[in-house]
């Protein structure tokens, strides 16, 4: 289960409207556990050059400075965040292979027209690559 604010909810899927026709992404700073408690979201920059319609890519250095900012808070990294423009939110071939952050909620919003829709979010399971997958993951805002 992953559960995060109203405001935090309404953030991510706001950052997917404002970025579109390319995909957003964020990064979901909280406490990691038998429910992920998203206590914080952090934009990135889609350096994603090639394709940012519909592909997203974190920068590494974000990555650090996220959990940085996150170890003076007490904050784990318990997920990712991005959109699909004009594609459903479930995950992609690209997604899954792309995702390597065991025990972590990815959570995907559509973006129809510029307008975000459906938001979901998956577990990734497993311990190494061979294993991995993905499983659905109820979202509570509140």
């Amino acid at each position: 289960m992953l559960k995060l604010s109203q405001s935090d909810y309404e953030a991510l899927r706001a950052h997917g409207e404002e970025t579109y026709p390319h995909e957003c992404c964020g990064i979901l700073l909280g406490h990691a556990g038998e429910v992920n408690q998203v206590v914080e979201i952090m934009r990135a920059g889609n350096t994603r050059t090639d394709s940012a319609h519909n592909r997203y890519h974190i920068a590494p250095q974000e990555l650090i400075k996220a959990q940085r900012e996150g170890r003076k808070k007490g904050l784990d990294i318990v997920g990712f965040y991005h959109s699909h423009p004009d594609h459903p939110a479930q995950w992609s071939v690209t997604d899954f292979a792309e995702a390597h952050w065991f025990g972590c909620s990815y959570v995907i919003t559509a973006v129809a027209q510029g307008k975000a829709e459906v938001t979901n979010a998956f577990l990734l399971r497993g311990t190494s690559e061979e294993d991995k997958q993905f499983e659905d993951e109820e979202i509570v805002v509140g």
